[in-house]
C-alpha cells in the first residue's frame, strides 16, 4: 500500500508563511534559514532590526546562487523573507501590531516560531531581583503567549489553520532542573504548560501547538560555554549520544516536520531533544 511519499521524499513548505520572533541570531536565525531553504517565505522579526538585514539577504539570495543544476532548481523553490520590527516583552497593543504588520507581508502565517527568549542571569532564587524576573517572565512567557494570541486570532478568523511552535528548555523538565534558574526555568515550565492548553483550546480551529525543549546547543546565548576546550569531554561523559546538538539539522529537522502538513496531528507536545542529556540526573554542573 502507498503511503504517498516517496522514500527520499524532502519537507517541502512551498506556499507556506512562516513567522519567527528572535530571528537575529542563534536558533531563530537557523530556523529562518531552514524553513525557507525548504520552500517557505518567512517574516524574520526581532527587536535588533540591523541584525535582521544580513539574514533578510541571505535568504534572498537564495534563488540566485549560481549552483549546480540541481540545486539551482532546489533554490528557485526557496522561499522569501520580510523584516518586522518586534519586541514580545512591549505588551499586547505593541504586539498585535507588529503581527498585524507580519501577516501582512505576505497575506497570512501558517507557521509561528515562538523563539524569542532572555536568559538572564545565574543566581540563587534568594538572590535573584525582582527586576530581573520580571524581565524573563515578559519575555519567556508573557511574550510568548501573546504572540501565539495574536498570530491565533488571526488564524482563526482567516478559517485556515496553522502551526505553533513554541521554544522550551530542557530546563523546565523536572529531571534536568539546575541551580541558578529559578526565573529561567518557571518561565520555561510556563511555556510547556502553555503549549498544552492552547493545543487543547486551539484544536477545533485545525491549529496545532507544539513545543520543543532544546538541550544544549550553540547558539548565541552559550556561545562562550561552548568555546571552551573542555565541553567535549563533558558531553561524553553526560550525554548518552556522546555529543552536543547542532542546530541543523538536530533541531531543523523537527521544525520542518511540525511546519509541515505531515504533523497534521501532533499537537499538545513538548518535544525533549537533547541527546538524551536530561535522563542521566547527574548534577554536576555546579562544578564545571
Amino acid at each position: 500500500m502507498s503511503t504517498g511519499m516517496e522514500e527520499d521524499e524532502e519537507v517541502w513548505l512551498e506556499g507556506k508563511v512562516a513567522l519567527v520572533t528572535g530571528a537575529s541570531s542563534g536558533l531563530g536565525r537557523m530556523f529562518s534559514l531552514a524553513l525557507a531553504a525548504h520552500g517557505c517565505h518567512v517574516v524574520i522579526a526581532a527587536r535588533r532590526v540591523q541584525l535582521l538585514h544580513s539574514l533578510l539577504q541571505h535568504i534572498n539570495s537564495f534563488s540566485t546562487s549560481t549552483d549546480s543544476c540541481e540545486q539551482q532548481q532546489q533554490r528557485r523553490r526557496a522561499g522569501k523573507a520580510a523584516i518586522v520590527e518586534l519586541d514580545v516583552s512591549s505588551g499586547e497593543a505593541s504586539v498585535d501590531a507588529c503581527v498585524e504588520n507580519a501577516w501582512n507581508a505576505f497575506g497570512k502565517i501558517d507557521i509561528l516560531v515562538n523563539n524569542a527568549g532572555f536568559r538572564g542571569t545565574v543566581k540563587s532564587s534568594l538572590e535573584l531581583e525582582e527586576d530581573e524576573w520580571n524581565k524573563v517572565m515578559a519575555t519567556n512567557i508573557r511574550g510568548v503567549w501573546l504572540v501565539a494570541k495574536s498570530v491565533g486570532k488571526r488564524m482563526k478568523a482567516a478559517k485556515q489553520g496553522g502551526s505553533i511552535i513554541n521554544i522550551s528548555s530542557i530546563a523546565a523538565v523536572e529531571r534536568s532542573l539546575l541551580p541558578g534558574a529559578s526565573a529561567y526555568a518557571s518561565s520555561k515550565a510556563a511555556v510547556n504548560l502553555l503549549t498544552k492548553m492552547m493545543a487543547l483550546e486551539l484544536g477545533q480551529y485545525n491549529i496545532r501547538v507544539n513545543a520543543l525543549a532544546a538541550g544544549l546547543f550553540r547558539s548565541e546565548i552559550t556561545s562562550t560555554l561552548m568555546e571552551k576546550e573542555w565541553m567535549d569531554r563533558v558531553a561524553k561523559k553526560i550525554v548518552p549520544l556522546r555529543r552536543w546538538g547542532n542546530t541543523d539539522p538536530d533541531l531543523t529537522s523537527l521544525i520542518l516536520l511540525l511546519a509541515s502538513d505531515s504533523s497534521s496531528y501532533i499537537t499538545g507536545n513538548i518535544f525533549i531533544v537533547d541527546g538524551g542529556q536530561s535522563l542521566t540526573g547527574i548534577p554536576i554542573w555546579s562544578s564545571l
